[in-house]
């Protein structure tokens, strides 16, 4: 397992980017280049990543591929489609978007048609064309679970893998993300456990995160910095790290560096008390 997050110094040079990587101790990093990098660049950045043994874990491709607006959906399929084969280019484990929603005003805000059959099939459909359009040969495309749309559990994902029937179609485990409920947020280990012996093999990349239920009405659940909230994190970083050791654990959506710091030691200080490697 790779502890990893976002890179705040500035670069522009594949080795100005190594060393910030390797100045918070990380062992993976998220995709360095755009979708409009060319050849010689991604390749640049692609060679200094392995001659420092640094895992590109994921290239982001956040927008909403199952829109209820056709423009916006073509849009978000062509991004997913450029951000896919960027993954491929420079080696990265995993291309991820989530599913997407059938909200209008919300790319992946809750939806009553997000639920039904027809929604699951466009997920299916839609997945498949990201796929086949690339036709990736290193590199995995994967969808993170969400609150409101499938995947949003494991068996979900299994049945997503099945229906999508690619071999380029992978997983991305995000545990917080699955969290959906009270009951849910005081059985993580158990559900965390779950996921990785039904999926295990297809994880592709991980995020790490928190999650914190409120004692306001009715429900609240916040996402927080690793640490702060509920989330079994042993039991996390055990079970991941009985998977690929390669695999990337990156840390997201925390507000500035001083925090990726606080986040990232506190995952280093529960990896050394689990006798786990990061």
């Amino acid at each position: 397992m790779r502890l990893g997050g976002p890179v705040f110094e500035k670069y522009s040079e594949p080795h100005e980017w190594v060393a910030a990587v390797k100045k918070l101790g990380n062992r993976a990093a998220y995709c360095p280049v755009g979708e409009k990098a060319d050849d010689a660049q991604v390749r640049a950045f692609a060679d200094a990543a392995r001659a420092a043994d640094l895992v590109i874990a994921e290239v982001g491709a956040w927008s909403n591929t199952i829109a209820t607006d056709d423009v916006k959906r073509r849009a978000a399929v062509a991004l997913n489609q450029q951000r896919l084969a960027l993954a491929d280019r420079v080696g990265a484990r995993c291309c991820v978007n989530t599913a997407g929603s059938r909200n209008p005003t919300a790319w992946a805000g809750p939806h009553p048609d997000n639920f039904a059959p027809a929604t699951f099939d466009l997920i299916v459909e839609t997945v498949r064309g990201i796929i086949d359009a690339v036709k990736p040969t290193r590199t995995f495309y994967a969808l993170e679970c969400m609150q409101w749309i499938p995947p949003m559990t494991a068996d979900q994902y299994l049945d997503l893998i099945k229906a999508i029937d690619r071999k380029s179609f992978a997983v991305h485990f995000d545990p917080v993300n699955m969290m959906w409920s009270p009951e849910r947020y005081y059985r993580t280990g158990e559900i965390i456990r779950d996921f990785a012996a039904k999926l295990g093999p297809h994880i592709r990349s991980c995020h790490a995160k928190d999650i914190i239920l409120g004692e306001k009405n009715t429900v609240h659940l916040d996402e927080i910095r690793p640490g702060l909230g509920n989330l079994d994190y042993k039991t996390y970083l055990l079970e991941l790290a009985k998977l690929d050791p390669d695999l990337p654990l990156m840390l997201e959506h925390l507000k500035g560096a001083a925090e990726y710091v606080q986040a990232a030691t506190h995952v280093r200080t529960v990896a050394k008390e689990a006798a786990v490697g990061l």
